[in-house]
Protein backbone atom coordinates (compact mmCIF):
# COMPACT_ATOMS: atom_id res chain seq x y z
CA UNK A 1 0.00 0.00 0.00
CA UNK A 2 2.78 2.34 0.85
CA UNK A 3 4.50 1.68 -2.43
CA UNK A 4 1.39 2.34 -4.47
CA UNK A 5 0.58 5.52 -2.46
CA UNK A 6 4.13 6.74 -2.97
CA UNK A 7 3.92 6.02 -6.67
CA UNK A 8 0.61 7.91 -7.02
CA UNK A 9 1.91 10.84 -5.01
CA UNK A 10 5.08 10.98 -7.09
CA UNK A 11 3.01 10.86 -10.31
CA UNK A 12 0.85 13.78 -9.12
CA UNK A 13 3.93 15.77 -8.18
CA UNK A 14 5.53 14.97 -11.54
CA UNK A 15 2.47 16.34 -13.28
CA UNK A 16 2.71 19.75 -11.53
CA UNK A 17 6.40 19.79 -10.67
CA UNK A 18 8.37 17.78 -13.27
CA UNK A 19 11.89 16.88 -12.36
CA UNK A 20 14.41 19.50 -13.46
CA UNK A 21 18.16 19.73 -13.68
CA UNK A 22 20.18 22.83 -13.12
CA UNK A 23 23.52 22.80 -15.02
CA UNK A 24 26.50 24.59 -13.62
CA UNK A 25 29.29 25.01 -16.13
CA UNK A 26 32.88 26.09 -15.41
CA UNK A 27 35.96 26.37 -17.57
CA UNK A 28 37.10 22.83 -16.98
CA UNK A 29 33.95 20.99 -15.95
CA UNK A 30 30.20 20.88 -16.18
CA UNK A 31 27.99 19.82 -13.30
CA UNK A 32 24.22 19.77 -12.67
CA UNK A 33 21.88 19.86 -9.69
CA UNK A 34 18.88 17.58 -9.76
CA UNK A 35 15.61 19.16 -8.50
CA UNK A 36 13.18 16.47 -7.55
CA UNK A 37 9.42 16.93 -7.68
CA UNK A 38 9.15 16.64 -3.88
CA UNK A 39 11.85 19.26 -3.39
CA UNK A 40 10.08 21.62 -5.76
CA UNK A 41 6.75 20.99 -3.97
CA UNK A 42 8.31 21.70 -0.55
CA UNK A 43 9.92 24.87 -1.85
CA UNK A 44 6.64 26.01 -3.39
CA UNK A 45 4.69 25.32 -0.21
CA UNK A 46 7.31 27.13 1.85
CA UNK A 47 7.23 30.11 -0.44
CA UNK A 48 3.40 30.12 -0.45
CA UNK A 49 3.34 29.98 3.34
CA UNK A 50 5.80 32.86 3.66
CA UNK A 51 3.84 34.97 1.17
CA UNK A 52 0.54 34.15 2.89
CA UNK A 53 1.95 34.93 6.33
CA UNK A 54 3.38 38.20 5.05
CA UNK A 55 0.04 39.15 3.46
CA UNK A 56 -1.98 38.31 6.56
CA UNK A 57 0.45 40.09 8.89
CA UNK A 58 0.41 43.19 6.69
CA UNK A 59 -3.39 43.17 6.59
CA UNK A 60 -3.57 42.83 10.40
CA UNK A 61 -1.13 45.69 10.89
CA UNK A 62 -3.09 47.88 8.51
CA UNK A 63 -6.37 47.06 10.23
CA UNK A 64 -4.84 47.74 13.66
CA UNK A 65 -3.45 51.05 12.44
CA UNK A 66 -6.81 52.09 10.96
CA UNK A 67 -8.68 50.94 14.09
CA UNK A 68 -6.23 52.70 16.40
CA UNK A 69 -6.68 55.91 14.43
CA UNK A 70 -10.45 55.63 14.73
CA UNK A 71 -10.17 54.92 18.45
CA UNK A 72 -7.89 57.90 18.96
CA UNK A 73 -10.24 60.18 17.07
CA UNK A 74 -13.20 58.84 19.02
CA UNK A 75 -11.31 59.26 22.30
CA UNK A 76 -10.43 62.84 21.31
CA UNK A 77 -14.06 63.56 20.47
CA UNK A 78 -15.22 62.09 23.75
CA UNK A 79 -12.55 64.04 25.62
CA UNK A 80 -13.65 67.29 23.95
CA UNK A 81 -17.30 66.54 24.73
CA UNK A 82 -16.42 65.70 28.33
CA UNK A 83 -14.38 68.89 28.68
CA UNK A 84 -17.24 70.96 27.26
CA UNK A 85 -19.62 69.31 29.70
CA UNK A 86 -17.25 70.03 32.58
CA UNK A 87 -16.95 73.67 31.49
CA UNK A 88 -20.74 73.93 31.32
CA UNK A 89 -21.06 72.41 34.79
CA UNK A 90 -18.39 74.77 36.09
CA UNK A 91 -20.21 77.77 34.61
CA UNK A 92 -23.49 76.53 36.08
CA UNK A 93 -21.79 76.09 39.46
CA UNK A 94 -20.42 79.65 39.29
CA UNK A 95 -23.90 80.94 38.42
CA UNK A 96 -25.36 78.98 41.33
CA UNK A 97 -22.69 80.42 43.62
CA UNK A 98 -23.52 83.96 42.44
CA UNK A 99 -27.22 83.32 42.95
CA UNK A 100 -26.54 81.88 46.39
CA UNK A 101 -24.48 84.97 47.31
CA UNK A 102 -27.25 87.25 46.07
CA UNK A 103 -29.81 85.23 48.04
CA UNK A 104 -27.61 85.50 51.15
CA UNK A 105 -27.42 89.27 50.69
CA UNK A 106 -31.20 89.46 50.27
CA UNK A 107 -31.61 87.31 53.35
CA UNK A 108 -29.33 89.60 55.41
CA UNK A 109 -31.14 92.68 54.11
CA UNK A 110 -34.48 91.12 55.06
CA UNK A 111 -33.17 90.41 58.57
CA UNK A 112 -32.02 94.03 58.94
CA UNK A 113 -35.38 95.29 57.69
CA UNK A 114 -37.19 92.96 60.08
CA UNK A 115 -35.07 94.23 62.97
CA UNK A 116 -35.80 97.88 62.15
CA UNK A 117 -39.49 97.14 61.64
CA UNK A 118 -39.62 95.34 64.97
CA UNK A 119 -38.07 98.40 66.66
CA UNK A 120 -40.62 100.68 64.98
CA UNK A 121 -43.40 98.31 65.98
CA UNK A 122 -42.35 98.33 69.64
CA UNK A 123 -41.99 102.13 69.64
CA UNK A 124 -45.38 102.61 67.98
CA UNK A 125 -46.96 100.22 70.47
CA UNK A 126 -45.44 102.23 73.33
CA UNK A 127 -46.68 105.53 71.85
CA UNK A 128 -50.13 104.07 71.32
CA UNK A 129 -50.32 103.00 74.96
CA UNK A 130 -49.14 106.44 76.07
CA UNK A 131 -51.83 108.05 73.92
CA UNK A 132 -54.48 105.75 75.35
CA UNK A 133 -53.31 106.66 78.88
CA UNK A 134 -53.45 110.37 77.98
CA UNK A 135 -56.96 109.99 76.60
CA UNK A 136 -58.05 108.28 79.81
CA UNK A 137 -56.59 111.18 81.86
CA UNK A 138 -58.29 113.76 79.62
CA UNK A 139 -61.62 111.95 79.85
CA UNK A 140 -61.30 111.82 83.66
CA UNK A 141 -60.45 115.54 83.78
CA UNK A 142 -63.38 116.25 81.45
CA UNK A 143 -65.78 114.36 83.69
CA UNK A 144 -64.50 116.23 86.78
CA UNK A 145 -64.82 119.51 84.89
CA UNK A 146 -68.40 118.74 83.87
CA UNK A 147 -69.27 117.87 87.46
CA UNK A 148 -67.66 121.11 88.69
CA UNK A 149 -69.58 123.08 86.04
CA UNK A 150 -72.87 121.56 87.15
CA UNK A 151 -72.04 122.36 90.79
CA UNK A 152 -71.19 125.97 89.92
CA UNK A 153 -74.40 126.27 87.90
CA UNK A 154 -76.40 125.07 90.91
CA UNK A 155 -74.62 127.55 93.18
CA UNK A 156 -75.28 130.35 90.69
CA UNK A 157 -78.97 129.51 90.50
CA UNK A 158 -79.21 129.47 94.31
CA UNK A 159 -77.51 132.89 94.57
CA UNK A 160 -79.81 134.35 91.94
CA UNK A 161 -82.86 133.14 93.90
CA UNK A 162 -81.42 134.63 97.11
CA UNK A 163 -80.80 137.94 95.37
CA UNK A 164 -84.32 138.05 93.93
CA UNK A 165 -85.86 137.15 97.32
CA UNK A 166 -83.77 139.75 99.16
CA UNK A 167 -84.70 142.59 96.73
CA UNK A 168 -88.41 142.31 97.72
CA UNK A 169 -87.90 142.14 101.46
CA UNK A 170 -84.92 144.39 102.08
CA UNK A 171 -84.85 148.08 102.92
CA UNK A 172 -82.17 150.57 102.00
CA UNK A 173 -79.94 149.87 105.00
CA UNK A 174 -76.17 149.78 104.61
CA UNK A 175 -75.93 146.20 105.88
CA UNK A 176 -78.15 144.97 103.11
CA UNK A 177 -76.05 146.87 100.57
CA UNK A 178 -72.93 145.12 101.80
CA UNK A 179 -74.65 141.73 101.48
CA UNK A 180 -75.71 142.58 97.95
CA UNK A 181 -72.14 143.54 97.01
CA UNK A 182 -70.81 140.25 98.41
CA UNK A 183 -73.41 138.30 96.49
CA UNK A 184 -72.61 140.22 93.31
CA UNK A 185 -68.89 139.46 93.67
CA UNK A 186 -69.62 135.78 94.36
CA UNK A 187 -71.90 135.69 91.33
CA UNK A 188 -69.21 137.25 89.15
CA UNK A 189 -66.54 134.80 90.39
CA UNK A 190 -68.92 131.88 89.86
CA UNK A 191 -69.69 133.02 86.32
CA UNK A 192 -65.97 133.38 85.58
CA UNK A 193 -65.29 129.91 86.95
CA UNK A 194 -68.14 128.54 84.88
CA UNK A 195 -66.75 130.15 81.75
CA UNK A 196 -63.27 128.79 82.54
CA UNK A 197 -64.69 125.29 83.10
CA UNK A 198 -66.53 125.47 79.80
CA UNK A 199 -63.35 126.62 78.00
CA UNK A 200 -61.32 123.85 79.66
CA UNK A 201 -63.96 121.32 78.64
CA UNK A 202 -63.84 122.52 75.04
CA UNK A 203 -60.02 122.34 75.04
CA UNK A 204 -60.22 118.83 76.45
CA UNK A 205 -62.65 117.79 73.73
CA UNK A 206 -60.36 119.25 71.04
CA UNK A 207 -57.33 117.46 72.50
CA UNK A 208 -59.32 114.24 72.75
CA UNK A 209 -60.32 114.45 69.08
CA UNK A 210 -56.71 115.20 68.07
CA UNK A 211 -55.43 112.26 70.08
CA UNK A 212 -58.11 110.02 68.58
CA UNK A 213 -56.96 111.06 65.12
CA UNK A 214 -53.35 110.30 66.11
CA UNK A 215 -54.43 106.89 67.40
CA UNK A 216 -56.16 106.13 64.09
CA UNK A 217 -53.03 107.19 62.18
CA UNK A 218 -50.91 105.03 64.47
CA UNK A 219 -53.22 102.07 63.90
CA UNK A 220 -52.94 102.52 60.12
CA UNK A 221 -49.15 102.77 60.39
CA UNK A 222 -49.05 99.71 62.66
CA UNK A 223 -51.16 97.76 60.17
CA UNK A 224 -48.73 98.70 57.38
CA UNK A 225 -45.77 97.65 59.52
CA UNK A 226 -47.52 94.39 60.42
CA UNK A 227 -48.16 93.58 56.75
CA UNK A 228 -44.55 94.33 55.82
CA UNK A 229 -43.27 92.20 58.69
CA UNK A 230 -45.61 89.32 57.82
CA UNK A 231 -44.53 89.43 54.16
CA UNK A 232 -40.85 89.57 55.14
CA UNK A 233 -41.21 86.61 57.51
CA UNK A 234 -43.06 84.58 54.86
CA UNK A 235 -40.32 85.29 52.30
CA UNK A 236 -37.60 84.37 54.82
CA UNK A 237 -39.07 81.27 56.47
CA UNK A 238 -40.67 79.39 53.56
CA UNK A 239 -37.38 78.84 51.62
CA UNK A 240 -35.82 77.44 54.80
CA UNK A 241 -38.75 75.05 55.25
CA UNK A 242 -38.26 73.81 51.68
CA UNK A 243 -34.48 73.52 52.15
CA UNK A 244 -34.80 71.13 55.11
CA UNK A 245 -37.61 69.18 53.43
CA UNK A 246 -35.52 68.69 50.25
CA UNK A 247 -32.69 67.40 52.43
CA UNK A 248 -35.05 64.78 53.89
CA UNK A 249 -35.12 66.45 57.32
CA UNK A 250 -38.37 67.13 59.21
CA UNK A 251 -38.28 70.90 59.98
CA UNK A 252 -40.37 70.65 63.17
CA UNK A 253 -38.24 67.81 64.57
CA UNK A 254 -35.02 69.66 63.74
CA UNK A 255 -36.25 72.91 65.33
CA UNK A 256 -37.43 71.12 68.46
CA UNK A 257 -34.03 69.47 68.79
CA UNK A 258 -32.28 72.83 68.40
CA UNK A 259 -34.66 74.43 70.92
CA UNK A 260 -33.84 71.73 73.50
CA UNK A 261 -30.17 72.63 73.23
CA UNK A 262 -30.93 76.29 74.07
CA UNK A 263 -33.21 76.11 77.09
CA UNK A 264 -31.53 78.84 79.19
CA UNK A 265 -33.59 81.98 79.74
CA UNK A 266 -32.34 85.30 78.42
CA UNK A 267 -30.36 83.78 75.56
CA UNK A 268 -30.80 84.26 71.82
CA UNK A 269 -33.77 81.87 71.68
CA UNK A 270 -35.86 83.32 74.54
CA UNK A 271 -39.42 83.52 73.11
CA UNK A 272 -40.82 87.05 72.92
CA UNK A 273 -44.48 87.98 73.32
CA UNK A 274 -46.71 90.93 74.21
CA UNK A 275 -48.48 90.65 77.55
CA UNK A 276 -52.27 90.94 77.59
CA UNK A 277 -52.34 91.86 81.33
CA UNK A 278 -55.07 89.31 82.00
CA UNK A 279 -57.36 90.67 79.26
CA UNK A 280 -58.48 89.20 75.97
CA UNK A 281 -55.67 89.68 73.40
CA UNK A 282 -56.33 92.29 70.76
CA UNK A 283 -55.89 91.73 67.04
CA UNK A 284 -52.60 93.70 66.97
CA UNK A 285 -51.29 91.74 69.95
CA UNK A 286 -52.06 88.44 68.26
CA UNK A 287 -50.41 89.57 65.03
CA UNK A 288 -47.35 90.82 66.90
CA UNK A 289 -47.03 87.55 68.81
CA UNK A 290 -47.37 85.59 65.54
CA UNK A 291 -44.57 87.65 63.95
CA UNK A 292 -42.36 87.17 67.01
CA UNK A 293 -42.96 83.41 66.85
CA UNK A 294 -41.93 83.45 63.18
CA UNK A 295 -38.80 85.37 64.12
CA UNK A 296 -38.05 82.76 66.77
CA UNK A 297 -38.48 80.05 64.09
CA UNK A 298 -36.17 81.97 61.76
CA UNK A 299 -33.55 82.21 64.50
CA UNK A 300 -33.82 78.46 65.12
CA UNK A 301 -33.40 77.82 61.40
CA UNK A 302 -30.27 79.99 61.40
CA UNK A 303 -28.72 77.84 64.12
CA UNK A 304 -29.86 74.55 62.53
CA UNK A 305 -28.42 75.56 59.13
CA UNK A 306 -25.01 76.04 60.78
CA UNK A 307 -25.17 72.52 62.25
CA UNK A 308 -26.18 70.68 59.02
CA UNK A 309 -23.80 70.29 56.02
CA UNK A 310 -25.54 72.67 53.61
CA UNK A 311 -22.28 74.30 52.45
CA UNK A 312 -19.71 73.15 49.89
CA UNK A 313 -16.31 71.98 51.18
CA UNK A 314 -14.43 74.16 48.66
CA UNK A 315 -14.50 77.92 48.10
CA UNK A 316 -12.02 78.00 45.21
CA UNK A 317 -12.93 77.02 41.61
CA UNK A 318 -13.32 73.27 41.13
CA UNK A 319 -15.01 70.67 38.93
CA UNK A 320 -16.96 67.52 39.69
CA UNK A 321 -15.18 64.36 38.56
CA UNK A 322 -17.35 61.61 40.05
CA UNK A 323 -20.75 61.58 41.71
CA UNK A 324 -22.53 59.44 44.27
CA UNK A 325 -23.67 56.01 43.02
CA UNK A 326 -22.62 52.50 42.03
CA UNK A 327 -19.41 51.97 39.98
CA UNK A 328 -18.69 48.52 38.56
CA UNK A 329 -20.95 46.87 41.14
CA UNK A 330 -19.56 48.86 44.10
CA UNK A 331 -21.03 51.90 45.80
CA UNK A 332 -19.10 55.14 45.38
CA UNK A 333 -20.31 56.66 48.66
CA UNK A 334 -19.29 60.26 48.02
CA UNK A 335 -18.74 63.07 45.54
CA UNK A 336 -15.31 63.91 44.08
CA UNK A 337 -14.13 67.52 43.63
CA UNK A 338 -11.03 68.19 41.52
CA UNK A 339 -8.83 71.27 42.01
CA UNK A 340 -5.09 72.12 42.21
CA UNK A 341 -2.89 70.46 44.81
CA UNK A 342 -3.08 72.26 48.17
CA UNK A 343 -6.51 73.82 47.60
CA UNK A 344 -8.02 74.69 51.03
CA UNK A 345 -10.78 72.38 52.31
CA UNK A 346 -13.43 73.72 54.72
CA UNK A 347 -15.89 72.17 57.15
CA UNK A 348 -19.44 72.24 55.79
CA UNK A 349 -21.09 72.57 59.24
CA UNK A 350 -20.37 73.02 62.95
CA UNK A 351 -19.21 69.82 64.64
CA UNK A 352 -16.49 67.86 66.46
CA UNK A 353 -13.53 66.13 64.75
CA UNK A 354 -13.70 62.39 65.54
CA UNK A 355 -10.86 61.27 63.22
CA UNK A 356 -7.87 63.13 61.77
CA UNK A 357 -5.26 60.62 60.57
CA UNK A 358 -4.34 58.13 57.83
CA UNK A 359 -7.07 55.61 56.94
CA UNK A 360 -6.23 52.88 54.40
CA UNK A 361 -7.67 53.71 50.96
CA UNK A 362 -8.88 57.14 52.12
CA UNK A 363 -5.34 58.38 52.69
CA UNK A 364 -5.29 61.35 55.04
CA UNK A 365 -8.87 61.48 56.30
CA UNK A 366 -10.88 63.86 58.52
CA UNK A 367 -14.24 62.82 60.00
CA UNK A 368 -16.51 65.42 61.63
CA UNK A 369 -19.55 64.51 63.74
CA UNK A 370 -22.42 67.00 63.45
CA UNK A 371 -25.85 67.37 65.06
CA UNK A 372 -28.86 65.31 63.96
CA UNK A 373 -26.74 62.14 63.59
CA UNK A 374 -24.83 63.49 60.55
CA UNK A 375 -21.16 62.76 59.84
CA UNK A 376 -19.01 64.22 57.03
CA UNK A 377 -15.77 62.77 55.64
CA UNK A 378 -12.95 64.52 53.74
CA UNK A 379 -10.47 62.09 52.11
CA UNK A 380 -7.20 62.05 50.09
CA UNK A 381 -5.85 65.18 51.82
CA UNK A 382 -2.24 66.29 51.42
CA UNK A 383 -2.26 67.99 54.84
CA UNK A 384 -4.55 67.83 57.89
CA UNK A 385 -5.00 71.06 59.88
CA UNK A 386 -7.24 69.86 62.77
CA UNK A 387 -6.93 67.34 65.60
CA UNK A 388 -9.21 64.65 66.96
CA UNK A 389 -11.59 66.08 69.55
CA UNK A 390 -11.32 69.62 68.19
CA UNK A 391 -14.58 71.57 67.74
CA UNK A 392 -14.84 73.25 64.34
CA UNK A 393 -17.23 75.78 62.85
CA UNK A 394 -18.84 75.96 59.46
CA UNK A 395 -16.38 77.44 56.94
CA UNK A 396 -13.29 76.65 59.08
CA UNK A 397 -10.27 75.34 57.15
CA UNK A 398 -9.56 71.70 58.08
CA UNK A 399 -6.98 70.62 55.48
CA UNK A 400 -5.50 70.82 51.96
CA UNK A 401 -6.42 68.85 48.84
CA UNK A 402 -4.05 66.08 47.84
CA UNK A 403 -3.63 62.65 46.25
CA UNK A 404 -3.09 60.26 49.18
CA UNK A 405 -4.54 56.75 49.51
CA UNK A 406 -6.17 54.97 46.58
CA UNK A 407 -6.41 57.94 44.25
CA UNK A 408 -5.62 58.45 40.57
CA UNK A 409 -5.24 62.22 40.79
CA UNK A 410 -5.48 65.26 43.05
CA UNK A 411 -9.06 65.58 44.30
CA UNK A 412 -11.28 65.63 47.40
CA UNK A 413 -13.64 62.76 48.19
CA UNK A 414 -16.50 64.25 50.22
CA UNK A 415 -18.97 61.94 51.99
CA UNK A 416 -22.08 62.51 54.13
CA UNK A 417 -23.42 59.78 56.39
CA UNK A 418 -26.69 59.90 58.35
CA UNK A 419 -27.00 57.34 61.11
CA UNK A 420 -23.92 55.61 59.70
CA UNK A 421 -25.44 55.16 56.23
CA UNK A 422 -24.00 57.04 53.22
CA UNK A 423 -26.25 59.55 51.47
CA UNK A 424 -25.69 61.72 48.42
CA UNK A 425 -23.90 64.92 49.55
CA UNK A 426 -25.44 66.85 46.64
CA UNK A 427 -28.86 66.53 48.32
CA UNK A 428 -27.72 69.02 50.97
CA UNK A 429 -25.73 71.24 48.61
CA UNK A 430 -28.57 71.53 46.04
CA UNK A 431 -31.18 72.06 48.80
CA UNK A 432 -29.27 75.15 49.98
CA UNK A 433 -28.74 76.65 46.50
CA UNK A 434 -32.00 78.68 46.70
CA UNK A 435 -31.27 80.00 50.19
CA UNK A 436 -27.54 80.53 50.71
Amino acid sequence: MRTRLAIKTHAILERFFPERRLFLRSDNDTRFIRLKSSTQAIAFLGTALVISWTTIATAILLMDSIGAGNFREQAKREQITYQQRLNALSAERDNRASEALAAQNRFNAALKQISSMQTELLESETRRRELETGIDVIQTTLRDTMKARESVSDQLAALEEQIQGGSVAVSGTSQEDNTLDILSDALARTAAERDQVIADAQDALIRASEMQAQIEMMEEKNDTIFRQLEDAMTVSVKPLDKMFEKAGMDPDRILNQVRKGYTGQGGPLTPLSFSTMGQEPSGDTMRANSILNQMDRLNLYRIAAQKAPFATPLKDPFRFTSGFGYRWGRLHAGTDFAAPHGTPIYSTADGVVVHADWSSGYGRLVKIQHEFGIETRYAHMSKIRVKTGQRVSRGQRIGDMGNTGRSTGTHLRYEVRVGGKPVNPMIYIKAANDVF
